[in-house]
């Protein structure tokens, strides 16, 4: 099996992008076979340049998932003790991008 064939969301777009210390990011998350990749909206007052998060999927440690309406919010938990809070609009796409996360760290271990 590849690994691209667990990935069940590639690309979700205004994924919001939290974690403590820096200001929230909005922007567009994809998932590769052993990365997520959030890629921040350029331009705009609060973002004046592009802002990207290349985080390695062997580096979490835990997903948690919590639904809210018609979207989530994802946390990862990385081993490197960060705390990544991911809000991702439509409920469909944030369970589909927990379950390939969590799939592609089954592999990945």
């Amino acid at each position: 099996m590849e690994f691209s064939e667990l990935i069940k969301t590639a690309t979700v777009e205004n994924v919001l992008l939290s974690c403590a210390g820096l200001p929230a990011v909005k922007g567009t998350l994809c998932i590769t076979s052993h990365h997520l990749l959030l890629s921040s909206c350029p331009g705009g007052d609060a973002q004046p340049g592009t802002v990207e998060l290349w985080l390695l999927i062997r580096n979490v440690d835990a997903v948690e998932k919590r639904l809210a309406g018609s979207s989530g919010t994802i946390t990862l938990r990385c081993k490197d003790l960060k705390v990544l809070q991911l809000e991702i609009p439509g409920m469909e796409e944030c369970l589909n991008i927990a379950s390939s996360i969590e799939c592609l760290l089954w592999v990945c271990h």
